[in-house]
């Protein structure tokens, strides 16, 4: 399997790229709308031809690039089929394994952060999304969103996974790429070093963080599979142009 990380600068998104070398078809994991013309080079570079593109959850801090996607270059949306989201031609259900060509992906359902978050298994690897972030995880305070939640998804299902699994999530803020399973139970200080969830529900509830400064455009835009609001306000119009420095993690 050819793997890409991109990492969006902007909200500090990591995007990952999947190809399957056998049928040379390709997957995008939480693609970022400002990130569109990278994202599409990479799979020119690589001569892949982009299928499906696959979210995580509806995000907060930015619009996916899923129904540009499409637009462009005729690759269908993929998501979680709780969220129940018209414009997605392909809804993703925990049990049901995800494939395109080589390329196999088993979805867990893993709540807490939004009731419809996902996150997928491939192989060696899993795409965390916000539940489980390297050394921390997604806020609990909006949509739907719960402590008690997240911590039931990360120890029964993402802390049952091999120790050596490679936990990819979909933001770092400190510039670190990858960590594992057994790194993040043992030192996640959220959610690892032996935390009850008594102790984890207080740790979030204690966080005092402030209101998403783009969450109130970013969610209908992205019930929307990546609609960028009209309304938007000057200060905020850089999540919705296009990027002038495409960095790559």
């Amino acid at each position: 399997m050819i793997f890409c990380q991109l990492f969006e600068p902007l909200s500090s998104t990591y995007t990952y790229l999947l190809g399957c070398e056998e049928t040379a078809q390709a997957i995008l994991i939480d693609p970022v709308i400002v990130a569109i013309e990278r994202d599409l080079g990479e799979l020119s570079r690589l001569g892949l031809r982009l299928a499906y593109s696959l979210d995580t959850h509806i995000h907060a801090d930015h619009i996916t690039a899923a129904l540009e996607l499409k637009k462009r270059v005729g690759s269908k949306i993929a998501g979680p089929a709780i969220d129940r989201l018209p414009c997605v031609d392909v809804g993703i259900e925990e049990g049901r394994p995800f494939q395109l060509g080589a390329i196999l992906l088993k979805p867990l359902h893993t709540p807490g952060h939004t009731d419809g978050h996902f996150a997928y298994v491939s192989d060696e690897r899993v795409f965390t999304g916000d539940a489980l972030l390297i050394e921390g995880c997604g806020r609990t305070d909006f949509q739907n969103g719960d402590a008690a939640v997240l911590y039931k998804s990360v120890h029964e299902k993402l802390f049952s996974l091999p120790d050596d699994c490679l936990v990819y999530p979909a933001h770092d803020y400190n510039k670190r790429h990858v960590s594992s399973i057994a790194q993040e139970k043992e030192r996640n200080p959220r959610l690892g070093e032996g935390r009850t969830l008594e102790q984890f529900q207080g740790i979030m509830a204690g966080l005092n963080l402030p209101y998403p400064k783009f969450i109130d455009h970013a969610v209908p835009g992205n019930r929307q599979c990546g609609v960028c609001p009209a309304d938007l306000p000057d200060k905020l119009a850089q999540y919705c142009a296009k990027m002038t420095d495409s960095q790559q993690g």
